[in-house]
């Protein structure tokens, strides 16, 4: 139960909910962070409650062998080859995390920070495995969980305590639901979806429940770990407003660096050792499971059966390591091209909601879906979204998409049932 919670809880708790989530709630409130944390934690609960026991019985290794067993080996490969892109822009705003981090406190380009992270997790993730990843998570939970408590309590005493700063803060900070109006509440509905709907249906959170020791530990260490996110990722936020009262000048320029360079400036040593080690321990557990899902896909998914399963495991877990540095590669040369870290999840996961949350659910729950409506679904929801992405309305793409994706997988189902 402690390896899986911490293994979940730690899948989303890196760049975007330090860096990311922070400045976001520096800039626009409350409001403004609905995708992270908030829908991370409603993904966990709701993976829990409707899809960890009902997969976990499958007795399935990936995401894509639950495709191939509901919907066909069609079905499996073009899913999958869906699924392997969606990590690239997520790792890589891990890794232009952990090279902001060398910036800050060594100096160097953070290019070449990018590029050392890179080898670091790679070479971990490619020696140990799923294994490698829960034992570190385990250890860098609670590196993450201390470091982030210690700060926020030597923050708020520099800051004259929590009711100060509280009373301090601008109006409409706290501000968590929609404007009365249609346009918003889509919107706000939006951004809870991104992550909270658009990561169910991912590689990364399906290897961490379905390594649980049981059925019964896969479904209550989601709801243990949605708990513990939503707990701990109020902590950043709880920071980013005591610099903001405490040190104004300190949120002047790229808010993304605003607690890295607070800390440099305004902590003693033992501190700085105790927040960049939680930091660079929260970041790389992220990193190495997003690494080590569209590799797994890959092999498993189709390199697998486009080889008609004449491959052996050796051979197979030999091309899921070069699928792991070449992806890392791609990951790495990515993130040095794109900077802004909550775009970069944000877009990974709506990927992921498009084409394969409507499959996914619709499969488990709606026994007239087919292949066909899958396939249909999986490609008219990602079509659409990236037509609406390239001429955006006033409606945001991703809802439109996968609405599309819906009609997609209704319509194609019950067009093509197979007659008995």
């Amino acid at each position: 139960m402690v390896l899986s919670t911490s293994a979940l809880f730690a899948t989303w708790f890196g760049s975007e909910t330090v860096f990311g989530a922070s400045s976001q709630f520096l800039e626009g409130g409350l409001f403004a962070v609905i995708e992270d944390p908030f829908g991370a934690a409603l993904c966990l609960l709701l993976f829990g409650t409707f899809f960890a026991r009902k997969l976990y019985n499958m007795n399935l290794l990936t995401l894509g062998d639950y495709f191939k067993v509901r919907f066909g080996r069609r079905t499996e490969i073009v899913a999958s080859v869906f699924m392997v892109p969606a990590y690239f822009g997520y790792t890589a705003a891990q890794l232009v995390a952990l090279g902001l981090i060398s910036n800050v406190v060594m100096g160097i380009p953070v290019w070449q920070g990018i590029v050392v992270s890179a080898v670091v997790v790679t070479l971990y993730t490619y020696v140990g495995g799923m294994w490698a990843i829960s034992i570190t998570d385990f250890v860098q939970s609670i590196i993450i969980v201390v470091g982030l408590l210690i700060l926020a309590y030597i923050m708020l005493d520099k800051a004259g305590g929590f009711n100060n700063v509280i009373s301090n803060v601008p109006d409409g900070t706290f501000q968590f639901f929609p404007k009365p109006d249609a346009i918003s509440i889509v919107n706000w509905f939006a951004a809870w979806s991104v992550l909270g709907l658009g990561s169910i249906p991912s590689q990364d959170v399906f290897q961490r429940t379905m390594s649980s020791g049981s059925a019964s530990v896969a479904v209550r260490s989601c709801f243990f770990a949605a708990f513990l996110y939503l707990t701990i990722a109020m902590l950043p936020l709880l920071i980013s407003l005591c610099v903001k009262y405490t040190y104004p000048a300190e949120i002047a320029g790229d808010t993304q660096l605003t607690l890295l360079n607070m800390v440099l400036q305004h902590t003693a040593m033992p501190v700085q050792i105790l927040f960049f080690g939680s930091l660079l321990s929260a970041i790389m557990s992220t990193t190495s499971s997003s690494m080590l899902a569209p590799a797994a896909l890959f092999s498993e998914n189709i390199v697998k059966p486009l080889t008609q399963h004449k491959v052996s495991d050796k051979q197979l877990l030999y091309t899921t390591r070069v699928s792991l540095v070449v992806f890392s590669a791609i990951a790495t040369v990515l993130a040095g091209m794109n900077s802004d870290i909550y775009e970069l999840v944000g877009m990974s996961s709506i990927l992921s909601l498009v084409s394969l949350f409507i499959p996914l659910t619709f499969g488990l729950y709606w026994k007239r879906s087919n292949s066909m409506g899958a396939l249909i679904s999986i490609i008219s929801g990602m079509l659409v979204w990236f037509y609406f992405e390239l001429f955006p309305v006033t409606i945001p793409s991703l809802v439109i998409g996968t609405l599309t994706s819906m009609a997609g997988m209704v319509v194609g189902s019950l067009l093509f049932q197979v007659k008995k």
